[in-house]
């Protein structure tokens, strides 16, 4: 297994419910593939460098994981077909 770490923004003016669903959504994805969750860091609302869908600020999170390769892949689908998700990365953290 490997250890990643994922970083997504939403959009800024999205209701808790929808936050925490998705969080948990992600964490369930990663647990159901017989990973684990390290950490989750919620950042909260941050300005953005650039506009993103006419926005200026975001809600980011920050996930590190242990999982097997194809787990990063189902979250990019998942990240990809969420309407409230603006920008998603995960990276390869090398011990």
């Amino acid at each position: 297994m490997k250890k990643y770490e994922l970083i997504y923004v939403l959009k800024p003016n999205v209701e808790e419910e929808v936050k925490e669903q998705l969080q948990n959504k992600v964490k369930n994805i990663i647990e159901s593939a017989n990973g684990q969750v390290d950490k989750v860091d919620v950042w909260g609302n941050k300005k953005l460098a650039y506009p993103i869908q006419k926005f200026t600020e975001g809600y980011y999170v920050l996930v590190n994981f242990t999982a097997n390769a194809d787990v990063p892949k189902e979250i990019e689908r998942n990240l990809r077909i969420t309407e409230n998700a603006i920008r998603h990365m995960i990276v390869n953290i090398e011990e």
